[in-house]
């Protein structure tokens, strides 16, 4: 059975970077693409671009939001014929820097969007899900959610809570015939990462490169997926090491000052979005720059 084509699958911050390029990959394979952004002028023109490849909708969704996203996941049931298939919660926002600097808006940013955003979605898609003993649910973490990284501290903390719950919604749900997948993808070549320098021995990987990942979960579901695989066992190995391995096993990595380290100016703009990542944003967001 084909679990995307004639699929009704909703992507939640899908009007640019990762959630984008999985809209575009699913809709090439015949999928019915819903994509919820809080930037709604780029929602908008994303899903004037993404018709050309099949049946695309959007809507304004502020995952920090319970309303928001009931009323954008009514919607995509709507689109859907009255059921949704697929959750992807893809929604995310990495302010970086030293944790002491950190605002009191910046954390409450970090932890309302990638972790629970991601909470409210599988509580909301779920009972319709369960109720027809079927149904996938994708949250998007990072490898930062197994390997501890400096001037992450707030972000590698919510991700981790990701991983975590679902995994364990996984087992929960299993029994009812729902999938919960995360996806942990390591530096990807999204504004996320703008301003940083490459590691040299992490090479960012293409936004295609994680839609191919999301895709290939849906056709063959697992719990933990890495991009690409062979990091997962890495960043389980670094787990296990003591307080000097983990330190000696970052250093080698350029994980130690990556986000410590960092060109403010070029990243200014991504922060001062990052930092309020709340609530829907009727004109034009400006883009970092």
């Amino acid at each position: 059975m084909d679990n995307i084509r004639g699929k009704t699958i909703a992507i939640t911050g899908a009007a640019r970077g990762i959630g984008y390029a999985t809209a575009e990959a699913l809709l090439k394979r015949g999928a019915r693409v819903v994509i919820g952004d809080r930037d709604v002028a780029l929602q908008e023109s994303s899903v004037a671009k993404l018709g050309n490849l099949g049946p695309a909708s959007g809507y304004p969704l502020d995952v920090t939001d319970r309303e928001s996203f009931a009323t954008f996941l009514d919607k995509a049931r709507t689109d859907g014929g009255g059921h949704l298939d697929v959750l992807i919660n893809n929604a995310g926002v990495m302010p970086i820097g030293p944790f002491l600097d950190q605002s009191e808006q910046s954390i409450r940013s970090s932890i309302e969007v990638n972790l629970y955003g991601v909470i409210t979605g599988c509580q909301l898609a779920l009972p319709d899900m369960i109720a027809r003993r079927r149904g996938h649910i994708i949250n998007i973490a990072s490898l930062s959610g197994l390997i501890p990284v400096p001037g992450q501290v707030v972000y590698v903390g919510a991700k981790f809570g990701v991983v975590g719950l679902s995994a364990a919604l996984a087992d929960e749900v299993a029994p009812h015939g729902v999938h919960v997948s995360v996806v942990m993808p390591p530096f990807t070549r999204t504004e996320l990462i703008s301003g940083t320098k490459d590691t040299g021995a992490l090479k960012p990987v293409e936004p295609a490169d994680i839609a191919a990942a999301i895709a290939k979960t849906l056709d063959k579901p697992k719990t933990h997926v890495s991009v690409p695989p062979a990091l997962r066992f890495t960043a389980q190995a670094a787990q296990m090491l003591g307080p000097r391995g983990r330190r000696w096993l970052n250093g080698k990595l350029g994980l130690d000052n990556v986000f410590l380290e960092f060109d403010t100016t070029k990243r200014q703009g991504y922060e001062q979005r990052a930092q309020s990542a709340l609530g829907v944003v009727e004109g034009p967001e400006k883009n970092p720059g």
